[in-house]
């Protein structure tokens, strides 16, 4: 039985997901960490419990492209834990070509997108009270258009950055919808832009991103500060 609070991460392995799930253990919380390679998560487990002595890590297996997958991490994590005080979706990706997920959907809407929302609609009944939901979006989102068509269609059109912002639209319109939806239940929704970051993505999408806003990048210590004030800040309780 885990006695401190759950927060639930997807993406950990990496930039501002390393970050959030060093900073939630240290605030106390165990640290449940879904992430598609196991490996890195065992390697960046076990340095977080050098880093943070008294901490509680755990890591399952979830890709988030393949719905299947999120199913039976779901299931993973309603079967061995109780509630969960807090989900962070934070993992992320971009394409630049067209790629089809394994259910047969553009892959960067699939993976920002249909996952997390899967994801959280699985475990939404086992959130504790007060929990809280965040999903890491983006302010590229303001750029976005929800072509459906675009999302099924194999040989649309393809863009990486109408790709991306269309996911991230996405994120943003369901975080808006959920906490509508949860107003009387004592769960709070908010989404984030986290800054452009610089980190494992492609640096000539880094370049076409930090143009388009027009916003120095960010390292990972400084990115994940929004994230943790949704996660920590009495403020946004």
């Amino acid at each position: 039985m885990i006695a401190k609070p759950i927060a639930v991460i997807t993406g950990t392995t990496h930039g501002i997901g390393r970050t959030t799930s060093r900073e939630l253990a240290r605030a106390g919380y165990a640290i449940v960490m879904l992430c598609r390679d196991l490996q890195a998560a065992g390697q960046w487990r076990d340095e977080l419990r050098v880093l943070v002595p008294d901490s509680e890590i755990h890591v399952a297996h979830c890709d988030l492209a393949t719905l299947s997958s999120v199913r039976e991490c779901a299931a993973l994590l309603r079967r061995y834990f109780a509630r969960f005080a807090i989900l962070i979706n934070n993992a992320g990706m971009v394409s630049l070509r067209r790629r089809r997920s394994p259910d047969g959907f553009e892959l960067c809407f699939a993976t920002n997108y249909l996952g997390p929302y899967l994801l959280t609609r699985l475990l939404l009944e086992h959130m504790a009270a007060g929990a809280r939901i965040i999903n890491v979006a983006s302010a590229i989102h303001y750029r976005g258009r929800l072509d459906l068509q675009s999302v099924a269609a194999a040989r649309a059109r393809y863009r990486p950055t109408e790709a991306y912002a269309r996911s991230k639209l996405a994120n943003v319109m369901f975080s808006l919808a959920l906490a509508r939806r949860l107003s009387g239940y004592n769960i709070t929704v908010n989404c984030l832009h986290p800054g452009v970051i610089a980190t494992n993505l492609l640096p000539r999408w880094l370049r076409a991103i930090q143009a388009l806003l027009g916003r120095p990048m960010l390292d990972a210590e400084r990115g994940a500060q929004t994230t943790l004030h949704l996660a920590l800040s009495a403020e946004v309780a």
